[in-house]
């Protein structure tokens, strides 16, 4: 009798443990417990430990009431263009009713992925194959739309609807891949060959430039190696005039005689006669006038003779000075002195040249001028604003009026010694 009692109680004991712990249900965060009695809905149960009537209250769903991810796979949609692409897309919707989304659909899931391929066919059949994939934002906000109002009675809300990808079929999509090459090729060779024209346009500009510049230097270095040559010229004339003036005026304030002239020519004799490459030596027949005038003049030393001999020199009207000695030294230094001030301007002019030539919107150029004023016939150079025109001959003259050709000048010193 106490056996059986106890296995009584044992068994209360569990029913009544099964009876409380199938009573006490807990509903976790974001979920929403449906609950039945009798196989009727009764009442929903809110996240957290709720007691049920055993046996006749069950919770027959438990629904997620976060937002949900849903990827269909691709699937094959025609176009208006009558090609075939498949299109993978991925919806995000959200519960906001649960006893609707439990009982007005069976399985709502696979309805809003039916309603996402028919409506997605509708929306692309309507769309070319060059809209289908550029319009990716207008195919999704129809798409949304479309499901929102249809999954409204559903209690679920469609908050975005994406197109992961749109693939066109292998043989479109090569033929867009050259299509798009062809483009980039087309707008490289574009860019290049317009830098090419650019580059060339740039280079002949600088091309026409230099050669304008050069051309301009070579005129002006023509014109003062023309002057340089001319005052050269008429320089080393007046060194020679002057030479042959101070010599002249040497000799006949010297008052030479026949025997001084006999005895020079005869010095000079053998200088003529030296020379590799003479092989005979011809006696000019002044010789015999020069020993006569040398011998006469010895001949009168002897005797003692008084009388003038008759040299044989005739003699020169005017009064014959000595010229005055030359300083070669001060000449060179003031010569010197002259070039450093001609070189120094000639910089000063260049720099300043330069200096407007880096100057915006200022081109050099040359204007044709029929003389430069002094009467030489050379045309000015100008750069666009003021003409520099060629030195004139009175000033270079000027300026080296007082020098002579060192040579001269030494050949005259020497005569003079």
């Amino acid at each position: 009798m106490d056996n059986t009692s106890l296995i009584i109680a044992i068994v209360i004991a569990l029913a009544v443990i099964f009876i409380i712990a199938s009573s006490v249900r807990v509903i976790r965060q974001q979920r929403v417990g449906m609950v039945e009695r009798l196989g009727r809905f009764n009442r929903t149960l809110e996240p957290g430990p709720h007691l049920l009537i055993p046996v006749l209250d069950k919770v027959r769903y438990n629904l997620d009431m976060r937002e949900n991810v849903i990827p269909f796979p691709p699937q094959g949609v025609i176009t208006e263009d009558n090609l075939m692409v498949g299109i993978d897309s991925v919806i995000y919707f959200q519960i906001v009713d649960p006893e609707r989304a439990a009982y007005e659909a069976q399985d709502y899931v696979k309805a809003i992925e039916q309603l996402t391929q028919t409506t997605l066919r509708n929306i692309i059949g309507g769309l070319d194959l060059e809209q289908t994939l550029t319009s990716r934002e207008e195919i999704n906000q129809k798409l949304r739309v479309v499901l929102d109002e249809a999954t409204g009675k559903w209690g679920i809300k469609v908050n975005r609807v994406e197109l992961r990808a749109i693939e066109p079929p292998p043989t479109i999509r090569d033929a867009m891949e050259k299509g798009a090459r062809a483009e980039r090729d087309k707008r490289a060779a574009i860019l290049i060959a317009e830098g090419q024209r650019q580059s060339n346009i740039l280079s002949a500009g600088g091309e026409k430039e230099s050669a304008i510049l050069r051309a301009q230097g070579d005129r002006e270095a023509a014109v003062l190696r023309a002057q340089a040559d001319r005052q050269a010229q008429m320089l080393r004339a007046e060194g020679e005039a002057q030479a042959i003036g101070t010599v002249f005026n040497a000799i006949h304030a010297g008052q030479p005689d026949q025997a001084l002239l006999s005895y020079q020519y005869l010095q000079m004799l053998p200088q003529l006669a030296k020379g590799d490459a003479n092989k005979m030596w011809i006696v000019p027949s002044e010789l015999n006038d020069a020993l006569k005038g040398l011998g006469g003049v010895v001949g009168q030393a002897m005797g003692g003779s008084t009388g003038a001999p008759a040299s044989g020199i005739p003699a020169a009207s005017g009064n014959f000075t000595a010229p005055p000695k030359i300083d070669v030294q001060a000449e060179i230094e003031q010569q010197s002195r002259a070039d450093e001030e001609a070189s120094r301007k000639t910089v000063a002019e260049a720099i300043a040249a330069a200096a407007e030539l880096e100057r915006p919107g200022v081109r050099p150029h040359a204007t044709p001028s029929n003389g430069d004023g002094n009467g030489n016939g050379m045309p000015a150079v100008t750069d666009g604003r003021e003409s520099v025109s060629a030195p004139s001959e009175q000033s270079a003259a000027g300026s080296t009026a007082l020098s002579t050709e060192p040579e001269t000048v030494q050949e005259a010193a020497s005569v003079q010694r």
